[in-house]
């Protein structure tokens, strides 16, 4: 089976991370995410990935020289200009050639959804094109998908107000489509899957959807970026990852409460790291306090952080004490 990836975005939110490397290349865990997410793709019987580039595209090919991650092949298909999610998806299946029934899957999610029951469940239901669904505990901030009791889509609600939806369930960002709904996408336009193409469909009575309860992170902003991490660090099966990688370097005295330092990544002596995340480059002088961070550049001597970013390019004069900062701001 064929999949399509989407990972042509600017990763805004996550900026100053993303202002050096595309967000889907960011490591969860010591791996970048995008190779954990084609892992799971083949996990779910996937042999074939093309990706929907765009944003400093030229990172994935250093991910995936051979374009091979495992037994998969990887595709790249870098779009000419921002195309949005569905011209994304057009583009991305005409460059592949894809005639059959396919998974698509945002850049940016980490689940433990069964990928073979999505796809079984599009099947047993004829849809034309299928969403995961996931629960929330505050569906206000998201858009709510109602359904049917066989599971087709009766409407999209867009940000209900607080104790008015009827559903905690949203799209969780993993599609089963077939190739009439690719079809419904203008070759070559900038098209929103969301806003136009599901719609459409749901007007035709194809489109269905699948709940489940499984794990679901959708890596969009810093402190989701740090969760995703961290829970990796936690588990107790084989996804779990060590703390410190090898190639990382740490000084004498250096004190780590579940936190992790990527290969690359420098700490000096007797700093204490808590709930925090070392990107490779990063360079953390002696004595700092870090709490839930996240660093790919510089900390002083004696600093202290909380709740802060610092992106490849920031630099943290010593004894600083930030909170809630990114470094550098979005814009500098």
């Amino acid at each position: 089976m064929q999949a399509v990836v989407l990972v042509g975005g600017f990763g805004t939110r996550l900026r100053p991370l993303t202002d050096t490397v595309p967000k889907p290349v960011l490591p969860v865990g010591h791996i970048p995410m995008i190779v954990r997410l084609v892992g799971h793709l083949a996990r779910g019987g996937v042999d074939r990935v093309t990706l929907a580039l765009g944003f400093k595209s030229e990172h994935f090919h250093h991910v995936f020289p051979g374009q091979r991650c495992g037994d998969v092949e990887i595709v790249y298909a870098v779009e000419p200009s921002p195309l949005d999610t569905g011209g994304a998806i057009r583009f991305a299946a005409d460059v592949a050639g894809i005639d059959d029934t396919f998974v698509v899957a945002n850049g940016d999610v980490l689940t433990g959804l069964d990928l073979t029951s999505l796809v079984s469940f599009h099947r047993r239901s004829c849809a034309e094109a299928t969403l995961h669904l996931t629960p929330v505990a505050d569906p206000s901030v998201f858009g709510v998908v109602e359904t049917d009791d066989d599971g087709r889509v009766r409407r999209f609600i867009e940000k209900p107000a607080k104790g008015t939806a009827t559903t905690n369930f949203v799209n969780a960002g993993t599609y089963v489509f077939e190739p009439e709904a690719v079809h419904r996408i203008p070759a070559g336009e900038r098209v929103s899957v969301e806003r136009v193409t599901f719609p459409a469909i749901v007007g035709d009575g194809g489109l269905y959807a699948m709940p489940t309860n499984d794990y679901w992170i959708d890596i969009g902003r810093p402190d989701a970026y740090l969760q995703a991490n961290l829970d990796l660090l936690a588990a107790s099966s084989d996804d779990h990852v060590p703390s410190v990688d090898d190639g990382a370097m740490l000084g004498d005295g250096v004190t780590m409460v579940h936190s992790l330092v990527t290969a690359g990544a420098t700490v000096g002596a007797r700093s204490r790291l808590s709930g925090s995340v070392l990107l490779s480059g990063a360079d953390v002088g002696a004595d700092v306090r870090l709490d839930s961070c996240v660093v790919m550049g510089t900390v002083g001597d004696g600093a202290t952080l909380t709740r802060s970013v610092v992106g490849a390019a920031g630099s943290v004069p010593s004894g600083a004490v930030l909170t809630d900062a990114r470094v550098p701001e979005p814009g500098e």
